[in-house]
């Protein structure tokens, strides 16, 4: 845990995020299907959606726990907030 200073801290490459692997926005518009004899292809597109939806519900699912962990931070700061305010008598 980094301790909460007055200075800023410096990142290092090790600690750039990277963005997450898999389809990216343009790709999913740019996709492209082959077209047969009666229009596209349907295992094709059924193959793509499936795709689309596992990689969905994943980021829905990081959602979540992102989400959950900010309202556990954020108690817990309210929590330390209120305990150094008790703590320190105002003039």
């Amino acid at each position: 845990m980094r301790r909460l200073t007055g200075r800023r801290e410096r990142r290092r490459p090790a600690d750039v995020v990277r963005p997450p692997r898999g389809l990216r926005p343009w790709q999913i518009r740019d996709r492209c299907f082959n077209v047969r004899q009666r229009g596209l292809d349907p295992v094709e597109i059924r193959a793509f959606l499936h795709q689309v939806a596992d990689e969905l519900a994943v980021a829905q699912t990081a959602l979540v726990a992102v989400q959950e962990e900010n309202v556990r931070i954020k108690n817990v700061l309210r929590a330390w907030q209120s305990a150094q305010s008790a703590n320190h008598r105002y003039r």
